[in-house]
């Protein structure tokens, strides 16, 4: 998962509305979203080379995403898949501060993330980039792969377009379409992350397009007031190819 809008206690009819966009390398083995056989109760995408996932959700409520941090060079390989601390999440009961701060010790583990857990009434933020564990207020925000909330030109723009969408309803093609926009920044408002100038430019918009890489999966998840989670995720084959588009809904704490 490469980019994170989400909206907190913005709207009163849905308290929590995420859209986010999974870059990957298209080679990677993926599974779309669908309720997992061996975990019951979550309901999300899964790397099938680590068996974690990138976002998900699950019956009681809960909602896991991870980012990647942008550190070319910098880190070796790491002991443990990023995916793990979404799927672990999932699969737990523990409040989502006192989860985050059991994986403090361990965070070192991992290569650089940026990890987004909790569900409507409340988000909490941890980086082992950044080390603090982030309780987040109402509001709008973005995560991509730099620090939370960073003012790159795709999280500024993405927010003001999601921003705009709450005030003219929740329509889950204009938050697809929000995250669909293949328009690279300016190269003057471009972050400097220790990439070339060419990749810069490629990965500055919301959707990522190449001949090997970019984004694989949309996502739009909206929690309502109603306690009901609605999923609809949008697929690609590569960059041309559209996929499988997933539409899931159910009630919290409800049954299949």
């Amino acid at each position: 998962m490469c980019l994170i809008l989400f909206s907190l206690q913005q709207n009163d009819a849905y308290p929590l509305v995420v859209i986010a966009n999974r870059d990957e390398y298209y080679a990677r083995p993926t599974q779309t979203a669908h309720w997992w056989p061996d975990t019951p109760g979550i309901f999300a995408g899964r790397d099938l080379t680590a068996r974690g996932t990138w976002m998900g959700v699950n019956k009681n409520g809960r909602f896991a995403a991870v980012t990647n941090v942008r550190e070319p060079g910098s880190f070796g390989p790491a002991r443990l898949s990023r995916g793990k601390l979404t799927r672990d999440f999932l699969s737990s009961r523990e409040p989502a501060e006192t989860f985050l701060k059991s994986i403090e010790s361990s965070a070192d583990d991992y290569a650089g993330f940026n990890l987004l857990v909790g569900d409507s009434s409340g988000l909490y933020f941890y980086s082992n980039r950044h080390p603090a564990i982030r309780c987040i207020p109402p509001g709008i925000y973005g995560i991509s792969n730099g620090m939370f909330d960073e003012h790159w030109p795709k999280l500024e723009n993405g927010k003001q377009a999601l921003a705009d969408a709450l005030q003219q309803g929740i329509d889950d093609d204009i938050l697809m379409q929000i995250l669909t926009d293949d328009a690279p920044a300016n190269d003057n408002a471009l972050p400097k992350t220790g990439v070339s100038l060419d990749i810069e430019r490629l990965l500055s918009s919301r959707f990522i397009r190449s001949p090997d890489y970019g984004t694989r999966a949309c996502s739009v998840v909206r929690f309502s007031r109603d306690s009901e989670i609605s999923f609809v995720e949008q697929n690609f084959v590569n960059s041309e190819k559209i996929g499988i588009l997933i539409k899931e809904k159910f009630q919290i704490n409800g049954v299949d």
